[in-house]
């Protein structure tokens, strides 16, 4: 039976949010844009640049980035949306960055959103079970400190992995109809053991890549934030690395699986229970879709 300790023992998943039927992405994204301006005092207007990291995008066009924009009166900012399934934030971060160190842009948004309600079959009891609704963003800026924000990542992306986690319906190749709406194409599909599989082996070895190539070692991280798919995968990947609990930021328990939206929010749930402090090696890591998968080195820059 598919009943609480079921779920518990395989997955980590206590509980778990469901947006409103009537409420899209954007609407969570643009609740998280709004918390971290007012946090940090900025005006909306000063924003150059907004990506928004999603699997379900409030439609096919245009992109959620347009909504969220015209939502939060951000007039100055260009932006767009990235389908990178879990490792979507990662990737967006990544971006955004490159905008920033070559002096473009001054004040870029990334946000990672997704309503993966939307896209379950609840008759699916491999997916069912893991995905919750949410979303996270960080603010990027420039700064005149040479040691610090975002040092290096490094992502990948295997295209033949497609057939073990996808939504095959509502695209070019499988438009909406009849057929794809009653045989649930418009519905998450994952083949669970293969993606459990290439997760723990594919998580732990660009984490390590990454820390060797900038010479540190687990006890050099403070922070280990992992995309939140399952709670043995961060476990087992955690240990790979050599981390100590403490260094590992696990919160799927409260939200399940959120896709994109799993590390921005980790990382936001981290800063406000004073988890980490300026100078501290922080690690980010996701695999998702595609196979999509990387990590990303950074050194907390805030007080």
């Amino acid at each position: 039976d598919t009943n609480d300790e079921w779920i518990t023992s395989r997955t980590g998943i206590k509980e778990r949010r469901v947006l409103e039927k009537d409420k899209p992405t954007s609407y969570m994204a643009v609740q998280a844009a709004k918390t971290i301006l007012d946090r940090n005092n900025v005006p909306a207007d000063e924003l150059d640049m907004i990506i928004v990291a999603t699997s379900t995008p409030d439609m096919m066009m245009p992109s959620t980035a347009a909504v969220v924009q015209n939502e939060l009166n951000a007039s100055g900012a260009w932006g767009f949306d990235l389908s990178g399934g879990c490792s979507g934030f990662l990737f967006a971060l990544a971006t955004a960055s490159q905008f920033i160190e070559t002096g473009r842009h001054q004040k870029v948004m990334v946000i990672g959103a997704d309503k993966m309600s939307a896209v379950l079959n609840y008759k699916d009891r491999d997916t069912c079970v893991i995905f919750g609704d949410g979303a996270g963003a960080v603010l990027l800026e420039s700064s005149d400190a040479k040691d610090a924000g975002i040092e290096d990542f490094i992502l990948h992306l295997d295209g033949s992995g497609t057939k073990y986690l996808n939504i095959p319906g509502g695209g070019s190749s499988q438009p909406a109809s009849y057929e794809t709406i009653d045989k649930k194409l418009h519905c998450i599909c994952q083949d669970g053991k293969t993606v459990f599989r290439h997760a723990i082996t594919g998580m732990a070895d660009v984490s390590s890549e990454i820390m060797k190539k900038n010479n540190l070692v687990g006890k050099d991280i403070r922070l280990f934030i992992p995309h939140q798919a399952n709670s043995r995968i961060i476990d087992a990947v955690g240990k790979k690395l050599g981390m100590n609990p403490d260094q590992v930021v696990i919160n799927i328990q409260n939200y399940g699986n959120t896709t994109a939206g799993t590390v921005p929010i980790a990382m936001s749930e981290a800063y406000q229970e004073k988890m980490m402090k300026q100078g501290d090696w922080i690690l980010l890591s996701a695999y998702g879709a595609g196979f999509a998968w990387g990590s990303l080195l950074l050194k907390w820059a805030m007080d």
